[in-house]
């Protein structure tokens, strides 16, 4: 008798979504930590390219939901933050989309061995001062 699992659970994956230079890391713990940390460092990287002037120093988070879809692309959803960024940086959305075109190709999720959409919610540290 074979018995077929007909329960999946949507809200886990069997691999995260990837990066090339995370292909070599196995452990899934591993993996998620490289995908998190490539997407940090290549909105950082772009973040840096800017010059901002405000008038008082900030020190807040910004929330980034990314949609990453089955074929690998990803897509800005929403951004999340706070009036005074709003006040402050307005120009701060539009950059984070031009930041987000740039990321390089991402491997899609895998759940069963089926590339799966996916969300992330990346925090991102504003920290300027006047």
């Amino acid at each position: 008798m074979q018995v077929l699992d007909t329960f999946v659970n949507f809200s886990s994956i069997d691999t995260y979504p990837s990066f090339k230079v995370c292909d070599s890391l196995i452990e899934k713990a591993q993996q998620e930590d490289c995908f998190r940390n490539t997407i940090h460092n290549k909105i950082g990287e772009e973040l840096l390219k800017h010059e901002f002037t405000i008038k008082d120093s900030i020190f807040e988070t910004v929330i980034v939901n990314l949609l990453i879809n089955s074929k690998g692309n990803i897509e800005l959803e929403t951004i999340e933050s706070s009036e005074i960024i709003k006040k402050e940086l307005p120009e701060l959305d539009s950059i984070l989309k031009v930041s987000i075109r740039q990321i390089p190709i991402i491997y899609p999720a895998i759940k069963r061995g089926i590339p799966v959409t996916t969300k992330y919610r990346l925090p991102i540290q504003i920290q300027l001062k006047e």
